[in-house]
């Protein structure tokens, strides 16, 4: 009876073992319609059962691993031309194994872009600077893949999220929520290569460098990162304090939308004879709660009934418009440029009225000057370049009246992301060993409050994400744009002070930070782009340019094109009887220049007077206005907007900072 018993649990077992499912999977970054990288082996990896043996089929050949006790296995393509499209099958020889079959796959380059929220900006949010090319978007060799957010402060991770854009190719519909700086990038390289592009965007607002970065890195120089970073592996506080916080926010509103009179304000007769009248570009509502602005707007008989767009610039923080009682737009935070659409027939003949309701948890309520507030008609109202033909600018005035004063907002949010290495653990190791061809970093904004260690930061991400990838991946730095910080209250630096030598800049601090980053790695390369910021937009819009001198960086980096120049540098300096001479790497356009400044033994900066002759093209001569000048620096400004070296073909020098 024993022996029996003993035969059937060993026949049951071994039916169940018969039975095993044999899967195979692969990393969420292998999908249909993906882009292999061209020029360099090619790692296919993922999981199986352990011990079996793994066959991957390409282009008729086939490769093989066998799983560790862990189950992963891994093989390298060999090098490959760009072509395509290729199908790429993954199976298990076990047991009622299933094959994975990918197809579409694409040959050509793949390209990393990482950092915060200029990367993030999408074409949506650039449409109205490139209606006419947006429009055309129809390039299917140019492939979109978006990483989705994610943290982990325990540890790294095998695998990234399950994303929504997957592999998708360059359209209009496909691009329009996907980084803008990635699209245009992507449309760049396939023009000036003609194979297929691979673009991985892998970004997150508002995070520091150091999230981005590996613990292993971070712990022998930084260790109270790390200590903090323990402190939020505590999973049952973090959990607490995100419930408190969302319950802190939902009560908040609660109480505001019950005190605010928002259907009486809203409405378009409702009388506002009686409130105060203020001028947008001088005023701002301190407190937190709710405030209410209203204008009337005069619509004539041609223009009634028909659609149009609303422009309000951009408004901080929150706001609710309505227009004629009807809400037409919510923006939820500051930075959003406000293009509300009116729907036919909403507008008028005569009197109309539009209704801002702003809400504020901090800081003082404002309109943000610059940007463009108006009434947009016709079938060009979506484009703000060349702006609209027919529009009736909004006046600067309002009637204001505060709907509801309320106390702060307690606040638990512990902002996952912007801890030390939780998004290198659970977005940035999870990618490699992918093969690309080279790395984009868009990132400082964030750490410019305490931007001293940041080249020392930066120079540990390369190395970093250089030895997950086992690679000297290549590296473009794009550098802060120009940016004036204190729009944040709505007092702008006025611009009769911008000649004025400041003492402390963090923009220009961490703009130095990055170009002695790029300068000290011989794979690295820095994108200027200080003439292509706004004063008062922390996400300026010009996203293609920033692409095309992303793409001037890899030309150099990866091409080998020596001929392709860059933005001018210093290369040596003289310091004469009357002049200090700066010799530049290549020739700048003559005239007179600003925003240079010499310093002393004192380290008190003075002003001076500049200028590149026509017969010494790369040479700078400064006025030695200081007896014995030990230190120069250029455009050592947040926003220097007055900062005009460039080289011939138009591109910016860095801001620096160097001795003499």
């Amino acid at each position: 009876m024993k022996q029996k018993l003993l035969i059937c649990c060993w026949l049951l077992a071994l039916g169940c073992w018969l039975t095993v499912d044999a899967k195979v999977t692969l990393p969420q970054l292998f999908q249909s319609g993906m882009v292999l990288q061209r020029g360099k082996p090619v790692p296919i990896w993922g999981k199986a059962n352990a011990g079996e043996q793994v066959v991957v089929t390409w282009q008729k050949k086939q490769y093989t691993a066998t799983a560790d006790a862990d189950g992963r296995w891994r093989v390298d393509l060999p090098k490959m031309k760009a072509g395509g499209p290729y199908v790429l099958e993954v199976k298990s020889e076990g047991v009622n194994s299933e094959k994975v079959v990918i197809e579409d796959v694409m040959v050509g380059d793949v390209w990393l872009l990482s950092g915060q929220s200029n990367i993030d900006v999408t074409i949506e949010r650039v449409y109205p600077q490139y209606v006419d090319e947006i429009e055309q978007f129809n390039i299917p060799q140019v492939r979109l893949f978006r990483v989705q957010n994610e943290t982990n402060t325990h540890g790294v991770q095998d695998d990234i999220r399950r994303t929504s854009i997957n592999w998708k190719p360059l359209t209009k519909q496909n691009a329009w929520l996907f980084s803008a700086v990635g699209s245009f990038l992507g449309m760049r390289m396939w023009e000036k290569n003609k194979v297929a592009q691979g673009i991985i965007v892998n970004s997150w607002g508002g995070t520091p460098i150091e999230a981005w970065i590996s613990a292993d890195s971070l712990k022998k120089d930084y260790p109270m990162l790390i200590k903090k970073l323990a402190f939020y592996q505590n999973d049952n506080y973090v959990r607490a304090q995100m419930q408190a916080n969302n319950e802190a926010n939902k009560r908040w509103d609660e109480l505001l939308n019950k005190a605010d009179k928002v259907q009486s304000y809203s409405q378009s007769n409702y009388q506002d004879g009686n409130w105060k009248t203020i001028n947008q570009d001088n005023w701002n509502w301190r407190g937190t709660g709710s405030v209410w602005l209203r204008q009337h707007i005069n619509i004539n008989k041609e223009r009634a009934g028909k659609p149009a767009r609303l422009l309000l610039g951009t408004l901080f923080d929150q706001d609710v418009t309505y227009l004629n009682g009807k809400e037409i737009g919510h923006t939820y935070y500051q930075y959003p440029p406000r293009r509300y659409d009116i729907p036919e027939g909403l507008l008028r003949e005569g009197d109309n009225v539009i209704a801002i309701r702003f809400i504020n948890k901090y800081g003082a309520a404002h309109f943000i000057p610059e940007k463009p507030y108006l009434i947009a008609f016709g079938d060009d109202r979506f484009s703000q370049n060349p702006m609209p033909k027919d529009v009736i600018p909004l006046g600067k005035t309002w009637k204001m009246h505060v709907g509801a004063e309320m106390p702060s907002c307690p606040s638990g949010d512990v902002s996952m992301q912007n801890q030390p290495t939780t998004l290198y653990n659970a977005v940035l190791y999870p990618l490699a060993p992918y093969a690309i061809n080279g790395v984009v970093w868009y990132q400082g904004e964030s750490n410019t409050g305490n931007p001293t260690s940041y080249a020392d930061y930066l120079k540990k991400l390369m190395g970093c994400w250089r030895d997950r990838w086992q690679e000297h991946l290549p590296f473009c730095i794009v550098q802060l744009a120009n940016y004036d910080g204190r729009q944040q209250t709505g007092n702008p630096r006025p611009i009769d002070l911008q000649d004025t030598p400041v003492n402390y800049s963090g923009w220009a601090s961490l703009r130095e930070a990055q170009r002695l980053a790029a300068k000290n790695d011989a794979l690295a390369e820095l994108a200027v782009i200080n003439d292509l910021g706004e004063t008062v937009d922390i996400h300026p819009l010009r996203k293609k340019e920033v692409a095309e001198r992303i793409g001037l960086c890899f030309d150099r980096l990866i091409y080998n094109n020596n001929k392709v120049k860059l933005s001018p540098e210093v290369i040596s300096t003289e310091v004469q009887d009357v002049n200090v001479v700066l010799t530049l790497d290549q020739p700048v356009q003559a005239g007179t220049l600003f925003d240079f400044e010499l310093a002393g033994a004192d380290g008190r900066f003075v002003k001076t007077e500049a200028v590149v002759v026509a017969n010494k093209p790369t040479e700078i001569i400064l006025r030695k206005v200081i007896t014995a000048p030990k230190k120069v620096r250029y455009a050592w400004k947040d926003n220097p907007i007055r900062a005009n070296v460039r080289s011939l073909s138009g591109l910016p020098m860095s801001s620096f900072e160097i001795k003499l």
